[in-house]
């Protein structure tokens, strides 16, 4: 289990036994490296020569009224987290070789599921743009975890303690506000790097409708593959317009999957009694006794019963959209003689630490199980082959019809048990809630 953005310091991974540290959401320096200015502050910057630069640009992060979030600064620390893996310009030919594969994927799909085509549009990006087209969805996904532990830094002190940490709590609240913009753009910036469409997180980050695919990361994933490009490019194709189905013709499924982040969102609490010990001969003028109680977990969250549900809801939602495409694409691109090492690939791609496992590790502590994900894919080839891929796509005319946890375990018996699908008290089931607006750029 991961701790959510905010909560402590990141520390650099090289300074950790933790292995890579790849959930941590920061990368060579975090967002307290060199290049960001609350490095002097917080041991990541250099001598204090840079202490005087580093305060005027702090004076100017805490006096950002945007939000819980600084985007300004996710944007710039992800744009130039991005650039510093190399992001080259998107030829002509490879947008062109992207618009014809996304044709021919939509074409093979039209055999593979009764969902209709989702895109109207392809897009080659760069890693930059992935970065600007992208943080609308981020500022959807975050905002709801970061505005909660802003004011649980403030309201977590027992009323008798305030006046005595009026001042530590102000400063808490507003370097975590800072702290989420740092994080959150270096989270995107390293993704940036890796992800190969729009949707490879699980779920639409770009303008609705528009099939993305990253040139420059398709490539170098197909490297040392042995495969042609032109077969990577049509598989990740195949993939990126199968999620465009589910997710434009299921309206209810993206607003569920963020009704979840922001349920696990509103069960963020802190043991009160655990930071009125660690505040107890802190001296709020010293940053570097702030900074090691923050390190300590002083605002660590204490995981309820709800936010486990709503946990679970998430890790089984997402398990069974994959595994809906995985087992789409599959019989989709039954002509493609790469498919199965390409389909192997996504596989231990996810099992080894994909950008769907560490951003949600990172974001809401959860760490997606890839085991989940092949039994969810297992659950849906077993539903086609019984009901036929109408029968199976129905499933998804409610949030009710899915099946849950437990049946993942199980596949055929949830298949046998509930005989053919039927949809006669489809009426009577409360309507799904569907998405809501994505939110302005900011």
């Amino acid at each position: 289990m991961s701790t959510p953005f905010g909560f402590g310091i990141p520390q650099d991974p090289d300074d950790s036994g933790d292995g890579d540290g790849a959930s941590s959401g920061s990368g060579a320096g975090g967002p307290f490296g060199a290049d960001n200015p609350l490095a002097a502050l917080f041991g990541g910057g250099g001598g204090p020569a840079d202490i005087g630069a580093a305060l005027q640009e702090i004076g100017k992060l805490l006096s950002y009224e945007g939000g819980p979030v600084n985007w300004d600064l996710a944007v710039d620390t992800a744009r130039k987290a991005a650039a510093a893996g190399g992001d080259r310009s998107v030829s002509e030919a490879e947008r062109r070789a992207i618009d014809d594969a996304v044709r021919l994927a939509e074409v093979w799909l039209d055999g593979a599921t009764a969902l209709p085509a989702g895109t109207t549009s392809t897009a080659a990006w760069s890693r930059a743009e992935w970065v600007e087209g992208t943080m609308p969805a981020w500022q959807r996904l975050v905002e709801p975890v970061a505005l909660k532990v802003v004011e649980t830094a403030g309201t977590a002190v027992p009323e008798e303690m305030r006046p005595m940490a009026g001042a530590m709590v102000g400063m808490a609240q507003q370097l975590t506000g800072a702290m989420f913009g740092g994080q959150v753009g270096q989270g995107v910036g390293q993704l940036a790097g890796e992800v190969v469409t729009g949707t490879d997180v699980g779920l639409p980050l770009g303008p609705p409708g528009i099939a993305i695919l990253l040139p420059q990361n398709v490539a170098e994933l197909g490297a040392g593959l042995e495969i042609p490009e032109d077969e990577v490019r049509l598989y990740l194709a195949l993939r990126e317009a199968a999620h465009h189905r589910l997710f434009s013709h299921v309206a209810w499924l993206e607003g569920s999957l963020h009704t979840a982040v922001a349920d696990y969102a509103a069960g963020i609490t802190v043991d009160t009694s655990r930071l009125e010990e660690m505040m107890q001969g802190i001296d709020p003028s010293d940053l570097s006794q702030v900074q090691n109680a923050m390190q300590e977990g002083m605002l660590a969250p204490e995981e309820t019963p709800a936010q486990r549900l709503a946990l679970a809801r998430l890790e089984t939602l997402l398990a069974l959209v994959e595994g809906w495409v995985d087992a789409v694409v599959t019989t989709a691109s039954s002509a493609l003689p790469s498919a199965p090492a390409l389909r192997e690939t996504m596989r231990r791609r996810r099992a080894t630490g994909g950008p769907a496992e560490q951003t949600f590790a990172t974001l809401v502590g959860l760490e997606l199980r890839p085991r989940r994900l092949r039994e969810a894919a297992a659950l849906w080839e077993e539903l086609a082959a019984v009901r036929g891929p109408d029968g199976r796509d129905a499933v998804w005319e409610h949030p009710d019809l899915l099946p849950g946890a437990e049946d993942l375990d199980d596949p055929v018996a949830f298949v046998v048990g509930t005989g053919a699908l039927d949809l006669s008290g489809l009426d009577d089931l409360p309507p799904p809630t569907e998405a809501a607006p994505e939110p302005e750029t900011p």
